[in-house]
């Protein structure tokens, strides 16, 4: 990846170019995937987006097959873009893209900043790159901008989304001049926000000419099946006879005793890398004999192939001689390392070093990129690496450990700053524990600043690991309540807010904190005790339980009372407006979302963001939109709406956003502005797919199942709604349970079905009953008397007692609009039985009441039928 420009014939574009060039023995048997591979490459070049899933065990030969169509193109104009993973890091955001372009743009670590961008400007301005985007990688490559690049004040998740963007415009640019060819290797290690890339590439692919190779292991599971535009291919195990071809190609065809060649047969079980590696350690032995004894000694790899080839690379390393503690400390590093950080941690003589460098490559269990001091040097496989690793015993391995992480903390801080991860995995390895938790602590921090909350769980779960190993002090367990609560924030979007993750998450932070107050040390921050009672609180919401919300946004609101702190106000407002709203209090709801918006200011509150879920203003005016089209304000909540989803787009934040989707898309349902809802359904479930949320993808299953069924479209609605509900409570969620269950019930008779739909309003009118969710009690019973009336055997008489009941709750809740729909209900059943002057007189005055929103659909319905009674 030298350039991101058309590659010619002969030139080399990266670090592994060397290794995919050597050899190719393992292509043995490999023709018909070589050739499915061309022919991909045919339609792209026709212009045809294509994406080809290639998937094997380790060792089988996926890069090497990836090598082969490389050479197979090499004479023909394109683009290449390579990126490759890597198990050191899995928690890393976006390592093999920063990888790829700091590779193409050909940086070193000991340039300074500015050399570096001007080499990202030189390799970026080929494909006309905007300079928006162009400070959008440098920041990702956490270059500091000195002026050459416009400046735009971004919240994380905005800087997160518009990088993904450019990155996804770059590729675009690149298939505008000729056809690009991009290969990821090793999707299995890809860290999260890599995986969200790629998976925006598989979406978009299909319109510009690119073909797309993502190599991964068995155990990867890639959600991108299916699709008319991918390929999926599976890399076997060689049969005998490729494998005795493959021995003769590693020998010269220079045939071994047959009894050797039996035993490599029966113990390597048809892969590729341990057939190629046991030849080679047969011919390193002196003479027959030794060669038959070093065969037996290497058990078979069927059982377990590392520890084979294990057996066999120990072998190989030992006939080096001092070379082997290169490849060790290599090892240690990783699959791949720099020769300036190799010298610094190895402390050898050079040209000790470099003979036994030399030794590595000469028995390809090495491959070197570049020229010294500025090489860089790849295992040949992360099989070999894992082997060398191996060879080290405990102590010797942990101290090498340790000198890595002082070397890079002493001579390459760029890469200490831009990768704390880096630094802690090397910690924690060398059992430096209380560093390892601060690095694994700042690393969460970051990530959750930067909106990877993927990555952000994994790595503060690896720091308070590492604090609980180390003796109790006050500053240990004020460290300890700050990153789980941090912990809690991430899990909330990944797995929900009511799953037992996140719950187990917040129990241990209420123990934490309450083990300080006992001890006199309550922490520092005032607002971790609050994130802690949020955490309690959403807990209710989201597995709903009325009279607890209300306990626990009481306890909220007194304690901030207690403090008189203006933020503990503003959130225990917005807290007690949802418990009023959701409990059937919804004038009181909406005066509490007053009082919190009013509170509210940005330049000191938008940084609880990442404290508290969602921001606090977001949120109060999302809710508070409920509460006024419930009271008969249609106009003012749509209003709200566009406040909220403005600010969300402002703030930029992955949660706040999806939050923001799923409860202003309610208000365009209620008001009947279905486009609107549906665009708004499609970003949430785009952008939950995007962060691996399953809580907010649940929820747009469950709100495209409801729009479905108020468009008629009540086959997809039981589907969806059904689907969205089983994924729903998979995350311990039964929120809006009532109302979902309304919307699948109406499905259902529509479609007569009706024992279906009347479990369905039965259950959810149990449920009201059972959790005190009783925002929308009016709105299931009118819809179990409209299931009443479509039923085979019409109830009427039950229908209006549904209906009368509907009403009554509407009034005693002063729930205006759905009142106006129980008296609409109402009024169609009286005017099919011949009463439209009572249809009228109760019809009219709830339509009278109404001061606005006259062009939402309730309210144009209402006057179409008051007209149609009047006449």
């Amino acid at each position: 990846m030298r350039a991101w420009a058309p590659l010619r014939l002969g030139s080399v574009e990266s670090r592994f170019e060397a290794f995919h060039a050597s050899g190719l023995t393992e292509l043995v048997g490999r023709e018909e995937e070589l050739e499915l591979l061309l022919r991909r490459w045919s339609k792209v070049k026709a212009g045809q987006g294509q994406v080809v899933l290639l998937s094997g065990e380790a060792g089988i030969g996926k890069s090497r097959l990836t090598a082969a169509l490389l050479e197979q193109v090499a004479t023909e104009p394109h683009t290449r873009l390579r990126y490759f993973c890597s198990p050191q890091h899995t928690d890393s955001a976006l390592f093999p893209i920063i990888g790829q372009m700091e590779r193409a743009a050909g940086m070193t670590h000991d340039e300074t900043a500015r050399a570096k961008l001007d080499k990202l400007d030189a390799v970026l301005a080929k494909s006309s790159t905007p300079p928006e985007d162009r400070a959008r990688f440098a920041e990702m490559l956490s270059l500091p901008n000195d002026g050459r690049y416009p400046t735009c004040e971004l919240v994380p998740e905005q800087r997160r989304q518009r990088t993904l963007e450019a990155l996804m415009s770059q590729i675009e640019a690149l298939t505008r001049k000729s056809p690009v060819l991009m290969i990821f290797e090793d999707a299995h290690w890809a860290d999260p926000t890599s995986l969200e890339a790629l998976g925006r590439v598989v979406d978009r692919l299909r319109t510009f000419g690119a073909l797309l190779i993502v190599t991964h292991r068995p155990e990867f599971n890639p959600p991108w099946f299916g699709r008319p535009h991918v390929a999926t291919v599976t890399v076997n195990r060689l049969g005998e006879r490729e494998i005795v071809a493959m021995i003769d190609r590693v020998t010269g065809n220079k045939p071994l005793p047959a009894s050797i060649s039996k035993d490599i047969i029966e113990r390597t079980d048809g892969i590729p890398l341990f057939v190629e590696e046991i030849t080679k350690s047969v011919l390193e032995a002196v003479g027959e004999g030794t060669a038959e004894r070093a065969v037996a000694a290497i058990p078979s790899p069927s059982a377990a192939v590392p520890a084979s080839l294990h057996a066999s690379l120990m072998a190989r390393l030992d006939r080096l001689g001092s070379a082997k503690e290169v490849a060790q400390i290599g090892a240690v590093i990783g699959r791949e390392f720099s020769h300036a950080l190799l010298v610094a941690v190895a402390r050898k003589p050079e040209a000790e070093l470099q003979m036994a460098l030399d030794r590595l490559i000469a028995a390809g269990l090495l491959f070197r990129q570049g020229t010294i001091p500025y090489a860089s040097y790849l295992f040949k496989h992360a099989l070999v690496q894992d082997a060398a690793y191996g060879t080290l015993l405990r102590e010797p391995r942990r101290a090498l450990h340790a000198r890595i992480a002082q070397t890079l903390e002493s001579e390459f801080p760029e890469i200490a700053e831009s990768g704390p991860e880096l630094l802690a995995r090397h910690c924690t390895e060398a059992g430096l524990i209380e560093k390892a938790a601060t690095l694994w602590g700042q690393a969460g921090q970051r990530s959750l600043h930067r909106s990877a909350l993927a990555e952000a769980s994994v790595q503060l779960t690896h720091a308070l690991h590492q604090l609980a190993a180390l003796p109790a002090t006050p500053a240990l367990r004020r460290e300890q309540i700050r990153l789980q609560v941090a912990l809690i924030n991430s899990l909330t979007h990944i797995r929900g807010y009511a799953a037992p993750e996140t719950q187990a998450a917040t129990e241990q932070a209420r123990l934490l904190i309450e083990q300080a107050e006992a001890l006199g040390e309550a922490p520092e921050d005032p607002l971790l005790l609050f994130s802690v009672l949020y955490s309690f609180w959403i807990t209710n919401q989201i597995a709903f339980d009325g009279d607890a919300l209300r306990e626990r946004a009481t306890q909220f609101l007194d304690l901030a009372e207690k403090q008189q702190a203006t933020a503990p106000l503003m959130i225990g407002h917005r807290l007690m407006g949802n418990a009023s709203l959701f409990t059937g209090e919804v004038g009181d709801g909406r005066a509490h979302y007053d009082q919190a918006v009013a509170l509210y200011d940005p330049l000191k509150h938008r940084e609880l963001v990442t404290r508290f879920g969602q921001d606090v203003r977001v949120s109060a005016l999302a809710f508070r939109s409920w509460a006024l089209w419930i009271l008969g304000y249609p106009m003012a909540a749509l209003v709200d709406v566009d406040h909220a989803m403005k600010d969300a787009r402002e703030i930029g934040q992955a949660a706040t956003l999806m939050f923001a989707l799923q409860v202003t898309l309610v208000a365009f349902l209620h008001c009947g502005n279905y486009a609107a809802a549906n665009a708004e359904v499609d970003e949430l479930v785009t952008l939950a797919d995007e962060k691996g949320s399953l809580y907010w993808k649940a929820q747009g299953m469950l709100m495209r199942g409801c729009l479905f069924a108020k468009t008629g479209k009540v086959s997809d609605a039981v589907h969806m709604i059904t689907s969205g509900l089983t994924a729903f409570r998979s995350t311990g969620s039964t929120w809006l349970t009532p109302a979902n269950l309304s919307f699948l019930a109406l499905a259902y008779a529509d479609l007569g079905q009706f024992d279906e739909a009347r479990r369905c309003i039965d259950e959810a009118m149990t449920t009201v009953e059972i959790t005190g969710e009783r925002w929308c009690e009016a709105e299931v019973n009118r819809m179990a008397g409209e299931i009443a009336l479509l039923s085979s055997d019409p109830g009427a008489a039950k229908a209006q007692a549904y209906f009368e009941r509907a009403i009554t709750i509407a009034r005693k809740q002063q729930a205006r609009s759905w009142e106006l729909r129980g008296a609409m209900s109402m009024a169609r059943l009286w005017r099919d039985q011949g009463k439209p002057k009572q249809a009228r007189e109760l019809l009219a005055p709830v339509y009278a009441w109404f001061t606005e929103g006259f062009e939402t659909r309730d309210l144009k319905k209402a006057k179409a039928l008051l007209d149609e009674l009047h006449t």
